[in-house]
């Protein structure tokens, strides 16, 4: 009986030793709930689109002048056999062109209904991450141009990226009447 109570012994050891000297498991933390959307700059400030209001970003296209319209519509483009109309973001709104070269500037493909727009901007950071908890209602320092088409904001890093909603700007009559007269 000796011999089978030593392995026994020695092996009862052995666990109580591990739990002894086993190190926990780590912290479970909680999930930080995230927002996202398309990061893009205007007018050397930074704004995000939420990311169901941007079908596609393109780089600027040939585009072609349109006559008897408004100077913040650039022209038409031809994007995969249907016309794109070009607006440029930063003259829609009357802010000053940033000195970013027109290699940089970027499109923001728009579409809902019957409405298809490319929203010229001076550049895009990509997919943007935000915290929900870091949400600001009531941003500062956005432009009163623009400031009916902001929806909030997200600060990271000691910077607020203004929620710039796409939607309310394609139901605004002034993006709408290209027209010149």
């Amino acid at each position: 009986m000796s011999d089978q109570a030593a392995p026994y012994a020695v092996l009862t050891d052995i666990a109580q030793r591990s739990r002894t000297y086993a190190a926990g498991l780590p912290e479970q933390q909680q999930a930080v709930e995230l927002w996202n959307g398309i990061g893009f700059v205007l007018a050397g400030q930074r704004y995000v689109a939420p990311m169901g209001e941007v079908v596609e970003i393109l780089h600027v296209p040939r585009y072609t002048h349109v006559p008897g319209v408004r100077s913040f519509m650039l022209g038409a483009a031809n994007v995969r056999g249907r016309l794109l109309p070009l607006i440029d973001l930063a003259h829609f709104f009357e802010l000053p062109r940033s000195a970013r070269s027109q290699r940089e500037r970027r499109i923001l493909v728009i579409e809902r209904g019957d409405i298809f727009s490319g929203l010229v901007v001076d550049s895009v950071s990509g997919m943007q991450y935000f915290a929900v908890d870091n949400f600001v209602a009531e941003p500062t320092d956005i432009p009163a141009n623009v400031q009916p088409f902001v929806q909030g904001g997200y600060e990271r890093n000691e910077e607020t990226w203004k929620v710039f909603s796409t939607f309310e700007l394609m139901d605004d009559e002034r993006f709408l009447d290209v027209a010149q007269w």
